[in-house]
């Protein structure tokens, strides 16, 4: 896949370019699917476009076949900010020819193409997560969204836009007493986001050290901390550090797995592991996106997948 594209020639290679937007040229990048597909909580679409925040940035993003165009609130220089969450450099069919060509996998492929992996900021993505237990989208975007209010520092914004929020620190959420998390509507999971915190402000435990374990170290090392079980710390691992064997599996994940590979099948969670740690590849992490938003928009994907197949639409 083409990288974007950098510097003053920009324009001269057909890609417009200033100080406050860049447009990126890309191939079969599908940038509502992967916004919208239960990745990261922070997005919001407004008249044709996606708006939210990366790190202290404040971004308005808007796409079509051939280019995703970034807008800012402030002057950028650098944008390898933007092109590391988004992925942009990743060659798509690489990992889609790493897939099992299976039914299920061939209509999760036909039905989602161009869905993309973000790379989010570790602490971010793991306190969403910890957020998301039991808890729908929506409501996993209200709750994180009246925490940035509360606690996140305020960044520029661009025309028209209302206020926005950086994801608050671990160090100012650390400060905070339970009842006041529990405002924001999070329930439960207010004590393990508090004592989380507190472990990463005081040091106890260092996020950076993550990236250099191997997968199962990780996932180990992960689950020490309040709220985190196997879930949420492979979500953490594929979306943050870029575990891309890491296969988290949630309920929408086991329906998956169950309807489209074990039909009319009594099967265990441990066969369910299993299965999901070797028939899916050295992409796994990806596979498990595709069935995961697939199951979420497909409303009868079984049949779907039969048809997928006979009909060949797995196209490269």
């Amino acid at each position: 896949m083409p990288a974007a594209i950098y510097g003053s020639q920009s324009r001269h290679c057909g890609v417009a370019s200033t100080r406050n937007s860049k447009s990126f040229a890309v191939r079969a990048y599908d940038l509502d699917a992967t916004l919208a597909s239960g990745q990261a909580f922070r997005w919001y679409h407004e008249e044709g476009s996606w708006v939210g925040v990366i790190g202290e940035h404040w971004v308005r993003l808007r796409s079509d076949r051939f280019f995703i165009t970034a807008e800012t609130a402030v002057p950028v220089q650098n944008w390898s900010w933007l092109v590391d969450y988004l992925q942009l450099e990743l060659d798509l069919e690489t990992v889609l020819l790493s897939f099992p060509t299976d039914e299920p996998m061939c209509a999760a492929v036909s039905a989602c193409r161009g869905l993309r992996l973000l790379r989010q900021e570790p602490w971010e993505c793991l306190a969403s997560f910890i957020l998301s237990s039991t808890k729908q989208i929506v409501q996993i975007q209200q709750i994180i969204n009246c925490l940035c209010e509360r606690y996140g520092d305020l960044v520029p914004t661009g025309a028209g836009a209302g206020p926005a929020y950086v994801f608050p620190t671990a160090a100012r959420l650390a400060r905070t007493t339970e009842a006041e998390l529990r405002a924001c509507k999070m329930g439960f999971r207010a004590p393990y986001l508090l004592a989380t915190a507190r472990a990463i402000a005081g040091r106890e435990f260092e996020l950076d050290r993550i990236a250099g374990l191997s997968l199962d170290l990780a996932r180990i090392e992960l689950m020490h901390l309040p709220g985190v079980g196997p879930k949420i710390a492979d979500c953490v691992l594929l979306f943050a550090y870029g575990f891309q064997t890491a296969f988290p599996v949630d309920v929408w994940v086991r329906k998956a797995l169950r309807q489209l590979y074990f039909p009319r099948r009594r099967v265990l969670p441990k066969r369910l592991q299993e299965f999901s740690a070797t028939h899916f590849g050295a992409y796994a992490g990806y596979a498990q996106q595709y069935l995961f938003h697939y199951m979420r928009t497909q409303k009868k994907a079984p049949q779907a997948a039969s048809k997928a197949l006979n009909s060949n639409l797995r196209r490269t």
